[in-house]
C-alpha cells in the first residue's frame, strides 16, 4: 500500500540515504537481549553528527528495521532537522542477520568469528556464525525489503536506518557484486550511504527500477577523512585492534 500523498512520486529519480545505527555496547552490564541493545552516549553523538550533515535534507519517508538501535538513530538524525520529519516506519525485513552460536574464549575470538563470517558470505550454505541465518536467505529478505521501499511507498528522498550486515547485503546487491561483495563493503558506525534509483512504470502499470546509481558509501559525519577510523567497525565495537593481521581464533 502506498502512502496517501499523491504529490509524492512513484517514478523518476528517487534518493535513499542508507544509514547504519550508531555505537552500541553488546557487553553492557545487565544486557540479556542483544536485539534490545540501546545506543551508547558515543553512538548518540555519532547519530547527531550524521543528523547535522543531513540537516538540509527534506525526507519524505523514514524507515528503520524496528530494532531500538535503529529507531534511536533515526530519531536523533531527525532531531537535527528543522523540518517536521515523517513518522518512521518499521520494516522487519531490514533486521540484522540472525546469528548462530559460537563458544568463544575472548572478545578477540568472537570478533574474529564475526568478521570472517562476513568474509565467507559467498561460500556455499554460508551462515552468520554456525547455525545462524544463511547469507543467501538474508540477501533475498533484504532485497524484498528494498523492492517494497520503492514499490509500496511514495517518496523523493527517504532515510533508512539498518545494520552492518543488511547494509552490506544491500550495497552488494545494487553494485552487482552479489554475496561476493559482502566482505568488502565496510560500514562504520552511523555511516551514510547515498543511493539513487531510476524508477519507471512497468508494462503492468506498476513500477520497476531500471538503474541504481551509488553516489556515496560509508560516509562518517564525525570523521569524514577517516583519520581516526583505522580500525574496522567490529574492532571498534569489541574494543580490540587486529592491526591488519588475521586475528587469533579466526575460523579457517
Amino acid at each position: 500500500m502506498t502512502q496517501d500523498d499523491p504529490q509524492l512520486p512513484m517514478i523518476g529519480r528517487r534518493r535513499l540515504y542508507l544509514m547504519r545505527h550508531g555505537h552500541v555496547d553488546y557487553f553492557a552490564p545487565g544486557l540479556t537481549d542483544f536485539r534490545q541493545v540501546p545506543l551508547t552516549e558515543h553512538g548518540c553523538a555519532q547519530a547527531r553528527a550524521a543528523g547535522v550533515l543531513l540537516s538540509d535534507i527534506s525526507f519524505d519517508a523514514v524507515f528503520t528495521s524496528g530494532l531500538p538501535r535503529t529507531q534511536e538513530t533515526a530519531r536523533l538524525v531527525l532531531e537535527q532537522n528543522d523540518r517536521a520529519g515523517p513518522t518512521p516506519i518499521n520494516m522487519p525485513t531490514f533486521e540484522e542477520l540472525a546469528g548462530g552460536k559460537v563458544v568463544a574464549k575472548s572478545r578477540e575470538e568472537l570478533a574474529a568469528w564475526l568478521a570472517f563470517s562476513l568474509e565467507a558470505a559467498a561460500d556455499q550454505d554460508a551462515t552468520f556464525l554456525p547455525g545462524g541465518e544463511s547469507f543467501a536467505d538474508a540477501f533475498e529478505r533484504s532485497g524484498r525489503g528494498l523492492s517494497s521501499l520503492i514499490t509500496d511507498y511514495r517518496w523523493r528522498q527517504a532515510l533508512l536506518v539498518a545494520h552492518d550486515g543488511i547494509n552490506r547485503l544491500l550495497l552488494s546487491r545494487v553494485s552487482g557484486a552479489g554475496l561476493k561483495g559482502v566482505g568488502a563493503f565496510e560500514q562504520d558506525l552511523a555511516c551514510i550511504n547515498v543511493l539513487d534509483f531510476d524508477v519507471v512504470t512497468d508494462t503492468h502499470g506498476g513500477v520497476e527500477i531500471t538503474r541504481t546509481i551509488i553516489k556515496a558509501v560509508n560516509v562518517t559525519a564525525y570523521d569524514v577523512s577517516k583519520a581516526g577510523l583505522r580500525k574496522t567497525s567490529l574492532e571498534h565495537l569489541f574494543d580490540i585492534d587486529f592491526d591488519g593481521a588475521r586475528p587469533q581464533g579466526a575460523p579457517a
